[in-house]
């Protein structure tokens, strides 16, 4: 029997921005967008387009390959036609392949939010639908509160879905804004829904405030919809949004779905799922959570005593699947072999060609092992595990040796009377046997030691004149007195390559300052650059 085909839709990059604490730079985003076309995801829905600059200067051209680039936004006004709102107009000059309309399904809410009629709000979506399609976008609705509509109303919110489909819709989507609907009513509204428009139309948007996303995202699944919208660590506003981290590995491991249905994320895509997860944390400068299902740190975590024994015996004893399939590893202490799957597994993904047997993988096994008690973390820094795994096979030169560094932070008054910080950094370099020393101001201490670091590198300084630095981030890894903290430096250059570096020390500038040397590292390693 040939399996149905499921269709993934990530909100990240909109619905997730509204966490608590989430701010995504338009570089944030380009990463994001990023790792969620390489995972497999089927649509990547950007932002909303005309509700503030960042997102309306992200649509400016599409960011994905694969996935379906998707902008979000509200159907046309009461009052307006199509052509003459604004908003519409925003949404059909942004350069995507779908436009995701939001509209009101609850008859309370036509009412007292949108103060207009019940047949207003559908001529909204049914003029929307309309010129979206007439634009040569492919469109789908985002019934918002369904499923309080429905229980209220369902005669008006089943209108809303027939009006969007009838009018050319690709998707419709029911939505749990609130995410107070339990399990056994999604299943059963769903079926009800699905005898009026098919399933193949049908998608579901779970919100988790009673913890109950997933499952009700396999509810609206089994009882006809075949579009799951969720984002990475189910990121959202309140308690957040059905998380694809879980639901794409339970679709694709456990029968009762992998059976019946097919996802765009291959097995070469999951395996990587860990790391996405975590690198989506660092990006975000918190802490992955150790408990998530599949890509927790502690997810197949065994302490020593009859678990760890019946683990080390047959892992099915306590591991519901392999945790190699969604890129995580086993943890057991009195286990050696721990994690050689993984590393060998972001090996093969980094493109470092090694045999599994060569003993240099158990060295750098242990050398991940002992650099991550220290406070490293490499699931957001692919370039310096690159240059760890590189240096463990001996295949990294000896570009340039740092003989010392010193900064230097004032704050003054400057000559108009204002009270500015200055900073001045100094770098001694040997490079080829020729010592060089370089000087350089910058508007804080990282910034002038980049700027000194980079400003004359001898015979390698060509392979450097276009890197710039992107981003910077801090985490304390641990506190109190012997605090130590955690540096993420992401890099650029002309190309539009991007790659990201991580130093830890219990001095701030120590850990910047590993992080930079890396950089450059990294960039004269892959430009061929020879020592």
């Amino acid at each position: 029997m040939s399996r149905e085909r499921l269709t993934l839709f990530d909100t990240t990059l909109r619905d997730g921005a509204q966490t608590t604490g989430v701010d995504f730079s338009i570089e944030d985003k380009l990463q994001i967008a990023a790792m969620l076309d390489r995972l497999g995801v089927d649509y990547v829905e950007g932002g909303y387009p005309g509700a503030n600059p960042l997102d309306t200067s992200f649509f400016e051209q599409k960011r994905t390959r694969n996935a379906r680039f998707t902008a979000f936004g509200m159907t046309k006004r009461a009052g307006r036609s199509a052509t003459n709102d604004p908003g519409v107009a925003a949404l059909l000059e942004a350069d995507c392949d779908t436009v995701c309309f939001v509209a009101k399904s609850w008859d309370y809410h036509v009412h007292v939010a949108l103060g207009c009629t019940l047949e207003e709000n559908l001529e909204g979506i049914r003029d929307s639908i309309a010129a979206a399609r007439s634009a040569g976008r492919e469109a789908m609705l985002d019934c918002e509160h369904f499923f309080d509509g429905y229980k209220a109303n369902p005669t008006y919110a089943l209108a809303c879905a027939r009006t969007a489909y009838e009018a050319g819709a690709r998707w419709i989507v029911l939505c749990d804004t609130n995410g107070g609907t339990l399990p056994d009513e999604v299943e059963r509204i769903v079926a009800e829904v699905a005898a009026h428009i098919p399933g193949e139309h049908l998608g579901i948007h779970a919100h988790d405030d009673t913890g109950n996303a997933v499952a009700n995202s396999l509810a609206a699944v089994r009882a006809g919809a075949r579009q799951i919208q969720g984002t990475l660590n189910g990121l959202g506003e309140r308690c957040g949004n059905a998380n694809l981290a879980t639901l794409i590995p339970t679709l694709k491991l456990k029968p009762g779905y992998a059976e019946r249905f097919v996802i765009g994320v291959t097995d070469e895509g999951l395996a990587t799922l860990t790391q996405v997860s975590r690198a989506l944390d660092e990006l975000l400068n918190r802490a992955p959570n150790r408990h998530a299902p599949y890509v927790g740190p502690s997810a197949f975590a065994t302490k020593a005593g009859i678990h760890a024994s019946a683990v080390l015996k047959d892992p099915r004893t306590y591991e519901h699947v392999p945790p190699e399939t969604v890129g995580n590893h086993r943890v057991v202490l009195v286990s050696t072999q721990a994690g050689k799957s993984n590393v060998l597994a972001e090996l093969e993904r980094l493109g470092i060609d090694v045999h599994r047997d060569d003993p240099r993988i158990a060295r750098l096994l242990e050398e991940v092992k002992e650099r991550e008690a220290m406070g490293y973390a490499y699931e957001g820094a692919d370039a310096s595990f690159f240059l760890l795994a590189k240096r463990v096979l001996g295949e990294v030169p000896e570009f340039f040796t740092i003989e010392r560094f010193k900064v230097n932070v004032e704050r003054r008054y400057n000559a108009v009377g204002d009270l500015v910080t200055f900073s001045e950094a100094t770098v001694k370099v040997k490079v080829a046997g020729e010592t060089l020393i370089s000087a350089a101001e910058g508007n804080g201490p990282v910034n002038a030691l980049d700027l000194a670091l980079r400003k004359d590198l001898g015979k390698y300084q060509r392979f450097i004149e276009d890197m710039e630095l992107l981003d910077y981030k801090v985490r304390i890894f641990q506190g109190g007195s012997d605090a130590v903290t955690r540096v993420l430096i992401e890099s650029g250059d002309g190309q539009g390559e991007r790659w990201t570096t991580v130093g830890v020390s219990a001095n701030i500038i120590d850990a910047s300052f590993q992080a930079l040397t890396d950089s450059i590292s990294y960039r004269l390693l892959k430009c061929g650059a020879e020592g």
